[in-house]
């Protein structure tokens, strides 16, 4: 493409970042270059040098652009780290040391660098008030070190002959065995999920996690640099030797229920059904780059076609040219700013009817879409958590309306939200959770929390009875799991994990709970309290009046709780079944779930505005249920005499102006009040639906 003149010997390089905010950069591609002589070169496609500036006093060690292509940051031989315009003005310079820096690399967000420095890694912010993060990260000097911007994990390599992954706060998950040779060269793949490491004469392929997929012996020298193609699919290596060597990552395997795929080759998949032993082996025109299987298809992505295959018949793919966009587009959800590249299957997560996307700026908002018509859920806002959200998750069953977000988030808490809701917020299910899917078949939900491994069989009993929630789960020790393990996947009674040293265990559950769910899906109460009679477990009869509660089926919730010994709940769905119509009724039922405004609601639709009122009064809502009173010009002076009683009893005199104000213009009159109160029962009493 272009020769680089005679006198630059170059040492480190880096193009212009593609990719800002989605939309193309609008000026030429640049290769910020460094080279023995400490300049830092700023040279265009074509191999003209744009631009050369005194960088460093001995060799340039590292060059790196920003993420947003707004800076760049250059270390070197004199153990400075220097952060320089686009146009390659010095801004700053962020570190001066006696020893050499041999990598530095920007935060995913482009406002931190972390870069080495001997022994030890340091995350400088660009703030000069912000204190840095700095420890010891190596027995030797660390060679090289690697940031990535989708998991926000950093690895690091050095003359200890060792390679380690942190986290963003530099505690460490994982550590390697001690190598024969130093770590020369680490470089992570596009998406997070695997990173490469280069030593003399050795390459070694590896999980986000730290195990070792594989490892390959060369002839090569130290491979002193890597660097992977944007698909993540091939990786390159400068060698010692002076030779560059491309490799392509095959072997991937996925599985699900009876199916294992495996790529063999970067154009071919062998499918296996372990049921029958069947065996298919599919041919692609081009380079695999993305293959998923679940719901009974498998899809796989090429350079140029998306191919969609059902389980049940593998010879006639669905076949969508990308390019030309053929095939029938549903939607096409627009959010402003997003970074495509950036998005991964921990902050997008996709449903039948709805689409959540993680915000890259501020990882607390999410955004909903509905993907048939791709318009946001609801008002078009964003569902805000307290923290930054690390994973995201929709649930796979039931209706639109009443669709589920899981999330973990920065404190490694989990909390779920009905996102389809006119005003949709998180509300808190466990703590300590490392990883979380939802069942295929039924809306369980499985994590693993705490060393222990736990099912939320009925997630939803938040919104009806908060109280039981504990009664709802299942947990065993996760011991026999390894350290960390990761949820592969929760498909019918199975549950698929990864553990630490990257073996997959498979751990049962109990099949009950999915029966239960389709029983209460169908309102076929009855079959469900006789399975729950049958199996005898708590769990399942907490689940039993959870469900009943939520869907409003008293006699269900009578027998439930009565088995789980809620005597309290017992009597107030006696006192419920005695309201005399249906609507008083299911009102009561949302209070029940702690859905006040769903029950005003119900009671205000069906004219039943005593009842509405008397609700307020009883939960103390006393501004409420004036409110009430005043717009429906009736039984002012009944909110007003209870009001007066409540304060009576307590020894205290009014102070709202607005009771007050009210309380002298109306008489009150017990009398006359409980036959208004008398008359409204009556004809509650005498309603078509009582």
């Amino acid at each position: 493409v272009a020769k680089l003149p005679t006198e630059i010997y170059a040492t480190d390089m880096h193009w212009f970042p593609k990719l800002i905010s989605g939309k193309k950069q609008s000026q030429p591609e640049i290769l910020a270059l460094g080279s023995t002589d400490g300049k830092l070169h700023l040279i265009s496609k074509n191999g003209r040098v744009e631009k050369s500036v005194d960088a460093h006093k001995g060799a340039v060690l590292a060059t790196r652009w920003s993420y947003d292509g707004s800076a760049l940051v250059t270390a070197g031989e004199d153990g400075h780290v220097k952060i320089w315009s686009r146009s390659g003005m010095l801004r700053s310079t962020l570190n001066q040391a006696t020893s050499p820096v041999y990598s530095a690399i920007w935060s995913p967000d482009s406002d931190q660098v972390l870069h080495t420095f001997g022994k030890e890694l340091i995350i400088k912010p660009l703030q000069p008030t912000s204190k840095p993060i700095q420890w010891k990260a190596h027995d030797g000097v660390i060679l090289k070190a690697s940031w990535n911007p989708i998991n926000n994990l950093i690895i690091s390599g050095g003359e200890d002959c060792k390679y380690k992954v942190w986290d963003s706060y530099g505690r460490l998950l994982y550590a390697s065995q001690v190598h024969e040779f130093p770590i020369t060269s680490l470089s992570w793949s596009p998406d997070g999920e695997l990173f490469a490491v280069g030593m003399f004469n050795t390459l070694r392929l590896c999980d986000k996690r730290g195990w070792s997929y594989s490892m390959d012996k060369l002839n090569t020298g130290s491979i002193f640099s890597i660097a992977w193609s944007n698909d993540g699919t091939q990786l390159a290596g400068a060698c010692g030797n002076g030779q560059v060597i491309f490799a392509h990552v095959v072997e991937r395997r996925l599985e699900w229920k009876n199916f294992e795929i495996t790529i063999t080759d970067s154009k071919t998949i062998n499918v296996n059904d372990v049921n029958n032993e069947s065996k298919e082996t599919l041919d692609f025109r081009d380079r695999i780059i993305k293959t998923s299987l679940s719901h009974d298809h498998l899809i796989v992505t090429t350079t140029a076609q998306c191919y969609i295959y059902s389980c049940k018949n593998w010879n006639t793919p669905i076949i969508i040219d990308l390019k030309d966009s053929t095939g029938r587009l549903v939607s096409s959800p627009k959010l402003i700013g997003v970074r495509t590249d950036l998005l991964n299957k921990h902050t997008v997560s996709l449903s039948n009817d709805t689409l959540a996307v993680r915000d890259v700026k501020d990882e607390r908002l999410m955004y909903l879409f509905e993907t048939a018509s791709g318009k946001a859920v609801g008002s078009g806002k964003p569902i805000q958590h307290q923290l930054e959200i690390i994973e995201a998750s929709l649930d796979q069953c039931g209706p639109a309306m009443e669709r589920q977000l899981a999330i973990i988030d920065k404190n490694r808490d989990v909390y779920i939200a009905k996102v389809r809701r006119s005003e949709a917020s998180f509300i808190k299910l466990g703590t300590m959770v490392s990883s979380l899917a939802w069942n295929d078949g039924c809306n369980m939900l499985a994590t693993i929390q705490d060393n222990h491994f736990t099912i939320w069989y009925y997630p939803s009993v938040v919104y009806a009875d908060r109280d039981i929630l504990q009664l709802t789960q299942y947990g065993k020790n996760a011991s026999e799991f390894g350290k960390s393990p990761q949820i592969l996947s929760f498909a019918d009674n199975y549950c698929v994990m990864r553990r630490a040293d990257g073996a997959v265990v498979t751990t049962c559950t109990s099949p009950y709970p999915a029966v239960l769910h389709e029983y209460a899906s169908k309102n076929r109460w009855a079959d469900a309290v006789k399975l729950c009679r049958f199996i005898k477990d708590p769990a399942m009869w907490a689940c039993l009046a959870a469900m009943s509660a939520y869907a409003k089926d008293l006699s269900t919730a009578e027998i439930a709780y009565a088995a789980i010994d809620e005597v309290d709940k017992v009597q107030y769905i006696s006192y419920i079944k005695d309201i005399p119509s249906r609507e008083g009724r299911n009102a009561a039922m949302a209070l029940f779930c702690r859905q006040s405004a769903e029950a005003e609601g119900i009671l205000l639709q069906a004219g039943l505005i005593y009842r509405a009122i008397e609700m307020h009064i009883n939960n103390h809502n006393w501004e409420r249920a004036l409110d009430l009173a005043i717009k429906n010009k009736t039984h002012v002076d009944t909110v007003l005499a209870y009001r007066q009683k409540y304060l009576s009893k307590l020894n205290r005199q009014e102070t709202d102006k607005k009771f007050a104000k009210f309380a002298q213009e109306v008489a009150i009159d017990w009398e006359k009040i409980n036959v208004k109160i008398e008359n409204e029962l009556q004809k509650e009493k005498d309603r078509p639906t009582a």
